[in-house]
């Protein structure tokens, strides 16, 4: 009999970081994942793949049946992050009903720990000049997009368990970045159009980015140190796009965008920047929920995380360096 740690959404980029720092602490991992994503194929060696889906819950059941491995803990981070102002049922349906399953499930199967992967979105914005900090009640009408809101909800469900004697901690990550993303993440993107000479133009706003190697030994922190029905914001500092782009100059050699436009004039362009985009059969980078995100106050507070999970971050330098040298190393540069 030993220990094992399960990770739904594993292919994904905080999933895919989380595995590889559990395997090379000698941990045991089984893996959920889509059946046929591509991604799946990036996880190190010695990863246990198990193909099933959070609305599928005779897969679930199948994948939390581990015989006689006691399982460590269940990291929940499988869900839809999206940018989008509009309403998609898809995103309603994985990260609430998702997450549900999963709660419902691990209480079936007296799963000791649960650490669920929220988002600092499903946290009401204070105005400008103000920190946040951890909240213990959450609520779709509190926050704005629907993303944001069916974070909102999943998380208030895993925080009512929680309150009834589920042994679940909540994790709310800032805007995740770094190596290791073999998807198109907003920082990689933006990177990847930079060095092909595509961003002459900035945008004014900035937003709390934080390298996903740091949120992932959070994460794992938290599977011990976590307090059952507490949370805690696994955050880095704000950064502007201005100070983001002088860093991608700075480590690449590329030419420095040295126009910024004003956020009136952005969410203006927004058509234009959807069609583009659009014809490049790319998320857009720049949108109306994203120029909202990166306009209004980002000032999180990770001081509990530091003091109860002993979590660390590195300087954001040091993440743009090293996702240069990663995408290089993949040939995405």
């Amino acid at each position: 009999m030993g220990e094992i740690y399960l990770v739904t959404g594993a292919a994904g980029h905080l999933g895919n970081t989380i595995t590889r720092q559990l395997i090379r602490q000698g941990k045991r991992v089984r893996a959920l994942v889509l059946q046929g994503d591509k991604a799946a194929d990036k996880l190190p060696a010695g990863v246990e793949k198990f193909s099933g889906d959070l609305l599928d819950t005779e897969s679930l059941k199948k994948f939390l049946d581990t015989g006689s491995d006691q399982i460590a803990a269940v990291i929940h981070c499988a869900g839809i992050v999206s940018t989008s102002s509009k309403f998609n049922p898809i995103i309603q349906n994985v990260n609430v009903t998702g997450t549900k399953n999963i709660v419902d499930l691990c209480k079936s199967f007296r799963i000791r720990k649960l650490v669920y992967i929220s988002s600092v979105h499903a946290i009401p914005v204070l105005p400008p000049g103000e920190t946040m900090k951890e909240v213990d009640h959450f609520s779709p009408e509190t926050v704005i997009g629907p993303y944001a809101k069916s974070k909102a909800e999943a998380t208030s469900y895993v925080q009512e368990a929680a309150n009834h004697g589920f042994n679940a901690s909540i994790v709310f990550p800032g805007g995740i970045c770094g190596p290791f993303d073999f998807g198109k993440g907003h920082m990689t993107q933006l990177l990847i159009d930079f060095y092909q000479g595509r961003m002459q133009i900035g945008i004014e706003g900035g937003f709390d980015f934080v390298d996903v190697r740091d949120v992932a030994s959070g994460v794992i922190s938290c599977c011990d140190k976590g307090k059952p029905g507490e949370g805690y914001l696994l955050t880095n500092r704000y950064v502007s796009i201005p100070e983001m782009l002088n860093l991608f100059h700075q480590y690449t050699g590329k030419k420095r965008t040295r126009a910024y436009v004003p956020m009136w004039l952005a969410k203006a362009m927004v058509p234009f920047c959807e069609m583009y985009y659009t014809i490049r059969k790319q998320p857009p980078i720049f949108n109306t929920y994203s120029l909202h995100t990166i306009s209004v106050n980002s000032e999180y507070s990770h001081e509990k995380a530091a003091r109860e999970l002993d979590y660390k971050v590195r300087p954001f330098s040091e993440t743009v360096k090293d996702t240069i040298v990663w995408l290089k190393h993949e040939g995405r540069l």
